[in-house]
């Protein structure tokens, strides 16, 4: 399970390479590992979202209703797990910001994306969506 994760945070730093990226993680809840990793990159910059944050290292907000104040700048949007009622409002702010977005599901759930076609992508032992 652990190299599934590293797999899918190194994909997402091949993305990054070593450019300045902002980088939201959507719905962050008590899984930290993909984020730990991806804040440790100086040139990444890390931002973790909740509607019930944990701690004060992640800001509320809604994703039905987002704060555009946070999304600003942002290169990639990323959530792991998140419910199928809330995947058509990921896409629909990573279309209004043009963002890449990246989602990893439940294993064998289907996306909520409507008309929205995301690309299945399997990087080593990971498998997730992505749009862009």
């Amino acid at each position: 399970m652990i190299n599934m994760w590293n797999d899918f945070a190194n994909f997402i730093l091949n993305e990054v390479d070593d450019k300045e990226y902002k980088i939201v993680e959507v719905g962050v809840g008590k899984f930290l590992e993909i984020s730990e990793i991806l804040s440790s990159k100086e040139n990444i910059t890390l931002i973790r979202t909740d509607i019930n944050p944990k701690d004060s290292t992640v800001i509320k907000d809604d994703i039905t209703k987002p704060n555009m104040k946070i999304y600003e700048n942002t290169d990639l949007i990323y959530s792991i797990r998140p419910p199928s009622e809330l995947q058509p409002y990921l896409v629909k702010l990573a279309n209004k910001i043009n963002a890449q977005l990246i989602i990893k599901p439940l294993t064998n759930e289907d996306l909520n994306t409507g008309k929205v076609k995301m690309k299945l992508k399997n990087f080593k032992k990971a498998s997730f969506y992505c749009l862009r």
